[in-house]
């Protein structure tokens, strides 16, 4: 043992690892098209949070992704249904088969909608042994009806974070969104477009960065001192 690990008597050095740049290397990198899941907050029949979804998706699918739109029209509230509910199951499927996701949500009230944070408590933290989640790239924007604001994207990072996802830097809010869409529905040319087209450029670049590497990333040393059974026990409690 080394006189500097000497000097860590709460560590198990049994189960500390030092990072190694080696292990960022990619071995086996994935070939097919990277996967994402784009969810909007609002059931309006124009509903500018998924106009600005569709916009996300055409540009993430001419950068050669692979993309699908969630719908959450008659998707239950949180506890009021099974697990095998229909939406329920489609949401879930969706996220497990995604490598990264965008969130889109109407800022109301100065929060997300409760349309949006129902989808996102439908997500489980844990399945079994697997996080359906972590380690997985997410794109948060959000659209107005009034000024700018960063309310509902930051409450999104805050969730991003607790699902264990790699939440990129940059984002997207659009103010007055009413003004941003043409009759058709689609996004009209200006600085708020150019920073979808930044943003969904951004996630495109982590994703492929990691989405290798995700548990290797994520792996943490207090869960390696965790046994199996405990660590499903704390991660299954979804009737708190």
């Amino acid at each position: 043992m080394s006189l500097v690990l000497e000097d860590l008597p709460n560590l198990d050095t049994s189960l500390f690892e030092i990072p190694k740049l080696s292990n960022l290397a990619t071995k086996s990198a994935s070939t097919h098209a990277p996967r994402f899941l784009l969810l909007y907050g609002s059931l309006r029949e124009r509903s500018y949070s998924k106009l600005l979804t569709l916009e996300a998706a055409r540009l993430l699918t001419a950068m050669g992704a692979e993309v699908k739109v969630f719908n959450p029209q008659d998707l239950p509230l949180p506890d009021a249904a099974p697990d095998d509910h229909p939406k329920v199951k489609e949401l879930r499927e969706l996220v497990m088969w995604s490598e990264g996701m965008v969130w889109c949500t109407p800022e109301r009230h100065g929060a997300m909608t409760g349309i949006m944070k129902a989808q996102i408590d439908w997500i489980p933290l844990s399945s079994g042994a697997i996080r359906p989640t972590q380690g997985k790239t997410l794109a948060v924007m959000e659209v107005s009806g009034g000024s700018q604001s960063f309310n509902a994207v930051n409450q999104l990072r805050i969730l991003g974070r607790w699902m264990r996802m790699l939440t990129i830097p940059n984002q997207s809010s659009v103010p007055k969104a009413y003004l941003e869409f043409d009759e058709a529905g689609r996004m009209k040319a200006s600085a708020y477009y150019d920073r979808v087209v930044d943003v969904m450029e951004e996630l495109m670049k982590f994703t492929l960065l990691t989405r290798d590497l995700g548990s290797y990333l994520t792996d943490r040393y207090s869960e390696r001192k965790e046994s199996a059974e405990a660590l499903s026990a704390r991660l299954n409690q979804n009737r708190i």
